[in-house]
This record gives structure tokens, sequence and C-alpha cells, in this order.
């Protein structure tokens, strides 16, 4: 609590007194309780994000089964580098990178149908959502059904004269079918965060243009594009760091990483090399080294892209 002091010449001053025990105490109480309501979330980060990192960071350096320990240093690492195997399923890895300019188009095409409103946007935007609420196994197994052999997509191909086949014993043909999946599930939520985009725009930008003659290609290319450049990018990164860590609950119900290791992807890897094989350091350092080149590649695309904290 403050008083007033008169100066010498008739100045008063404000003097601060030292707090009283009692405002002490109520700091102290207040502390307390604000350390007390971040315990559980400090503990939950703790439990079960920095922990399990740390951990697995710790096996990645050691040769184990999850039973036994034996520190091998960096040998996990370089046998991962120098494995032709792992070479080889980062390609097939990239071949699913077909899906991110097929499912960024699918999303902008629906998007921009959304922003125009056409008729029965509202009940498009929620069909074209609800793929988002299907997980990722339900979705393989799904397609796994529709174009199997069996499948009803083989049955109307031989009706009409074709040849029935089964493409998940052809590589190229299940990663086709798997991208189809990918694509499928993921244009519907990211059309609404272009959607956001687009609906971010000032409306005026666009009835000046209408005014000026622009028609709706010239408004689309020079207006509504450079507008949600940013949104495009934030869709553009999100969906490969998609495909390059979130492929397994596909691959694992719809190829199970075959026909041999044609369709199997990095993050399948993984969970071949802990699990399959019990070689949890192979798998610890796999699933290091894939975060690292995740992150690099992250920052490549942000500053691509020009990405701020802004954005």
């Amino acid at each position: 609590m403050g008083i007033l002091a008169v100066r010498e010449g008739g100045d008063v001053a404000a003097v601060t007194s030292p707090p009283s025990e009692r405002q002490s105490r109520l700091a102290r109480r207040g502390r307390m309780i604000g350390l007390a309501a971040v315990l559980p979330a400090f503990l939950v980060v703790v439990g079960f994000m920095i922990y399990p990192v740390l951990f697995a960071l710790y096996i990645s350096f050691n040769d184990s089964n999850g039973l036994r320990f034996d520190w091998v240093g960096l040998a996990n690492y370089l046998d991962i580098l120098a494995d032709p195997q792992v070479h080889q399923i980062f390609i097939t890895n990239l071949k699913f990178l077909i899906s991110v300019p097929l499912v960024i188009f699918a999303a902008l095409v629906v998007s921009i149908l959304l922003f125009e409103r056409i008729r029965g946007w509202r009940a498009f935007r929620v069909l074209f959502f609800l793929p988002n609420v299907l997980s990722a196994a339900v979705i393989g197994i799904m397609f796994k059904s529709v174009f199997g052999y069996n499948g009803p997509f083989m049955a109307a191909l031989e009706a009409l004269g074709g040849e029935r086949i089964d493409p998940f014993v052809d590589g190229n043909l299940a990663i086709a079918v798997i991208v189809l999946a990918l694509v499928w599930s993921g244009f519907g939520y990211q059309s609404l965060l272009l959607l956001s985009g687009l609906t971010a725009i000032d409306p005026a930008v666009f009835e000046a243009a209408a005014l000026d003659g622009a028609g709706w290609w010239t408004r689309l290319w020079h207006i509504t594009l450079p507008n949600i450049r940013r949104v495009l990018g934030f869709v553009f990164i999100i969906n490969v760091l998609y495909t390059f860590s979130s492929l397994f609950g596909f691959v694992f119900v719809m190829t199970a990483g075959g026909p041999g290791f044609e369709t199997t992807t990095l993050d399948y890897l993984v969970y071949l090399r802990a699990f399959s094989t019990s070689n949890l350091g192979s798998g610890a350092a796999l699933a290091v080294l894939l975060f690292m080149f995740i992150g690099l590649l992250t920052l490549v695309q942000a500053r691509f892209f020009k990405l701020s904290e802004d954005d």
C-alpha cells in the first residue's frame, strides 16, 4: 500500500510501504495455486511426450529386444543409412507424394464451390467432412473391399468387358489404390482449411474486380489464389508430413507392406523393425532419422512458402 509524503518545498510524493505479511502470504498462495493448476498438464507432457522421446533416443543407441540393452553407439544409424532396403522403401515413400497435388486440387475445387455457395453447399460441407471421422483402418478396409478381386469395382469392370485383376498383388496398382484412399479421406478437411482462407478475403476486393470487368477466372487467378497462398502452403506442408508419417494404418490393413516390400513405407518399416523382428534399436534409430528428416523437410517447405509465426 502507498502513502503520500510531503517533501521540502511543499512537493507531494507517493511512498511505497513494504508489503505486509498478509499480502506476502496471499502472493505465495497464488503462486502455489498456479503451480498446482499446471502440474497435471506438466506431468502428462513429461510422462507421455518427453520421456518416450528421450527413451526412444536412448534405445536407438542400443542393440535391444526390449529386455536387454547393449550399447552400440551409432551402429544402428550407420546400418540404416547403408541399408539398400531402406533406400528402396524411401523411394517407395516418395511415390505416395503423388497424392499431395491430387488432394490439394480436390480440396481447392471443393472449397471454391462451397465459397461460391452452390445449391446445397451446407449439406455438401458436412458430407465432405465425414471421411475425417473415420479411422485410417476403416477407410483402408473399405477401399480394399471395393477394389479387391471380388469387389464391386472389379465386378463392374468385368461387366464392361474387362478382366478381373487383384490390384494388391501388383505394387504400383496397390499404391494407386492407397493414394485414392488418401485423397478421399483427406480432401474434405483440407477444403475446410482452404475455405477459411477464402472467407478471410475482403469481399470488397471481389466487388471492385467485378465492377472493373474481371471475369470468374481472372478473379480466381489474380485475387483468390494469391490471397490464400499461405493457407495453400500450410496444406501442402501437412500433406507431405502425412505422407511420410501417417500411412501406417492404410498400409497395415490394405497390403501389409506387400507384395514383398513394394508398398512398405518408412513408418511401417519402423513397426516391422521394432516389433516384427524385435530389433528395437534399429526401429528406434529409424524413427529418430524419420523425425529429423520430417523436421528438416518442414523447415525447407516453410521457407519456400515464406510462412512465418504470423501465418
